[in-house]
């Protein structure tokens, strides 16, 4: 059967979508990139937040539609939205063939078989073994390493710990083989990730094993190691000198705080608080390292004071990068059952307020990397802008800006370039190779 398959949500979703491509074309199947080619669609949701929930059910509708227009002749729903609303799923959409959750991609293949026959499958709550075969769905010189699922954190506001279940590290042998097998078929940046990758290995014996997780990827042909998603409660001394000195180890932290405001954290079950974050930020800034966060906007009960703080936290701080969320309300968490929630318009309007800040401090930023020189990997072409679209350490795939470049001489996507940054565009930055 010719398959189609459409991703959605984080990068770690991703990571399952290739694996279960891996499983379809094990299964003799052939992996197309078209609607119009695909006999059957897969739709990896996810249900993080609502427009998260929003763009799977769009997706879904849509995959329906080519259904529907002879165009594909099955649908299988897979992931959180599957694993968290199956029932609902399966009540509402009828012209779905399949509902996968989570833990039950080493039941695609069969699954395909089963409704090629006419049955209807719902299949959640179940235990995959690891797979380490992908199909990566990224430019070839860049993928995603998926160290661990779940989450132990129990932050109130987030459902990923009833969607995914508890922490759960991958074993480091099983890895560094699929590791290796990235660096074969010709990876140069690994980025790994995690729900918190600062935690992997704790629930193998009580203490974290990341960096030595990393020494034993750092053996293998990579030229870039990047770690996502760096819980602050967990970020410690010795992780902060790692990255710092290790030559592989791209220096870049992705660190969510979500908040300062004291009574906020502790109202989202944080763990840590504002002197904390604050003597985080300067460790890591002290280190040359490129800090990037996230933070929630109009979280229940944030008054005018606790949002101010934020204000103004984002205004004086020497942070890279930042992204602004206004808080959704999701059911089933601790969150949900607060009083003192906002209106939507109240939280919409803060997140837009401190993004609009961010854009403003940002812009300013680039300004002064005018002159400066950098070590950047070329990722895609704009034939729009005739630019090349280049990243250096300090800028991870698809979240932070880019740098626009022109070059005399060939240049090949995958390859690092020296680049002069000659101006900016916006939030991103223009330059030209260094000959």
């Amino acid at each position: 059967m010719n398959i189609g398959a459409i991703s959605l949500g984080c990068d770690k979703n991703r990571v399952d979508t290739e694996k279960m491509l891996a499983r379809l074309e094990g299964g003799g199947h052939c992996i197309v990139s078209s609607a119009e080619e695909a006999d059957i669609l897969v739709v990896n949701t996810c249900a993080f937040i609502d427009k998260a929930k929003e763009e799977s059910i769009d997706e879904i509708l849509w995959a329906i539609s080519q259904k529907q227009s002879a165009n594909a002749k099955h649908v299988i729903v897979t992931g959180c939205l599957a694993e968290r609303y199956a029932d609902a799923l399966k009540e509402e959409f009828h012209e779905v063939d399949a509902i996968l959750g989570v833990n039950n991609y080493d039941e695609i293949v069969r699954t395909v078989e089963s409704i090629c026959s006419g049955e209807r499958v719902l299949a959640t709550h179940g235990k995959d073994k690891f797979c380490d075969k992908r199909v990566l769905t990224t430019p070839y010189h860049y993928a995603y390493l998926k160290i661990a699922d779940g989450c132990n954190n129990h932050c109130t506001y987030c459902a990923i710990p009833s969607i995914r279940g508890k922490y759960r590290s991958e074993k480091l042998e099983d890895l560094l083989k699929e590791a290796k097998a990235l660096s074969d078929d010709g990876v140069k940046e690994l980025i790994l990730v995690a729900q918190d990758v600062t935690c992997y290995g704790v629930d193998f014996d009580g203490k974290p094993h990341l960096t030595e997780l990393v020494r034993e990827i750092e053996k293998l042909d990579f030229e870039w190691i990047r770690l996502l998603y760096l819980e602050p409660e967990t970020v410690d001394d010795g992780l902060i000198e790692f990255i710092a000195n290790e030559s592989k180890v791209v220096k870049y932290m992705d660190i969510p705080l979500q908040h300062v405001d004291d009574g906020v954290l502790k109202l989202m079950n944080r763990g840590t608080t504002e002197a904390r974050i604050r003597e985080l930020v300067s460790k890591v800034k002290s280190k040359g390292i490129t800090l990037r966060t996230t933070f929630i906007c109009g979280f229940p009960q944030e008054s005018e004071e606790a949002f101010n703080k934020l204000r103004d936290f984002v205004k004086d701080t020497d942070i890279d990068y930042a992204g602004f969320f206004a808080y959704s309300r999701e059911e089933g968490t601790a969150a949900d059952r607060l009083g003192g929630h906002l209106d939507d318009e109240v939280k919409q309007a803060r997140a837009d307020e401190l993004s609009e800040l961010w854009q403003v401090k940002l812009a300013k930023r680039n300004q002064s990397l005018i002159g400066t020189r950098v070590r950047a990997i070329y990722d895609d072409i704009d034939y729009d802008r005739q630019a090349f679209i280049g990243r250096s350490a300090a800028q991870a795939p698809d979240i932070d800006n880019v740098i626009y470049f022109t070059a005399d001489s060939v240049v090949q996507v995958g390859n690092f370039y020296d680049i002069e940054i000659t101006g900016t565009d916006g939030v991103d930055l223009v330059g030209r190779v260094l000959e």
